[in-house]
């Protein structure tokens, strides 16, 4: 199964760690510290096309995406629905 990030951009549901609203990162000093370093060490991929309003955390990237969290999880959600829980994808 894959989650669309939007503009096509598509990523594995097993890859994913956490999904995460951008907002509330600016509201946390140590979440903002995360986003520094992995921009600075080349881990973040912006999918949102300038315009980040979640992002997705997996084992390796970070992947900013123009679709709210709420979105995406519901997606992911309704996919795990669809394949009666199977994460394999």
């Amino acid at each position: 199964m894959f989650l669309h990030l939007g503009d096509g951009y598509m990523i594995p549901t097993r890859d994913i760690v956490l999904i995460g609203d951008l907002e509330k990162v600016n509201q946390s000093e140590v979440s903002q510290e995360f986003m520094e370093i992995a921009t600075e060490e080349g881990f973040v991929i912006d999918y949102s096309d300038g315009n980040p309003k979640s992002f997705v955390l997996t084992g390796e990237t970070v992947y900013l995406s123009m679709i709210s969290s709420h979105t995406l999880a519901k997606r992911v959600k309704e996919l795990f629905k669809e394949n009666g829980g199977n994460s394999n994808g």
